[in-house]
């Protein structure tokens, strides 16, 4: 299954979280859910998101870390978010069941956009389980 993600800014974290948990609800199953972002300057994680100040924070520190404006040898102009994306990780897997994300109870599953705006392609996988 794929979900689409569409970011608005060149560096942001968005909540998929309730995508997901839909995509959850119509499979039903128990197990765990893969997510896997197949873009090279992007990513995804889990963390906080009853806090939108945290992942701000997140993405405001990476962007310090690793400036857009090099110097890089890469010449698209786009090596910052490619690091950014080796930093955050292309996958995440998160228990489910009965059709649902089993989460802690601030936590959050977030698209990490680096080279954006764009349209974009999550893939995901579900893993069948006790």
């Amino acid at each position: 299954m794929e979900i689409p993600v569409v970011s608005k800014k060149r560096c942001e974290a968005l909540d998929i979280t309730e995508q997901l948990q839909e995509a959850c609800h119509r499979w039903g199953g128990t197990g765990a859910l893969l997510v896997y972002c197949p873009h090279t300057t992007a990513g995804v994680a889990i963390n906080e998101h009853a806090d939108p100040d945290v992942m701000r924070d997140v993405t405001d520190t990476l962007s310090r870390m690793v400036p857009h404006g090099g110097p890089y040898s890469h010449s698209e102009g786009n090596s910052d978010a490619h690091i950014k994306s080796v930093l955050a990780g292309n996958q995440v897997m998160v228990p489910m069941r009965e059709g649902r994300l089993v989460l802690g109870r601030w936590q959050g599953v977030f698209f990490l956009e680096f080279d954006g705006p764009r349209h974009r392609t999550l893939w995901l996988n579900f893993l069948r389980g006790e």
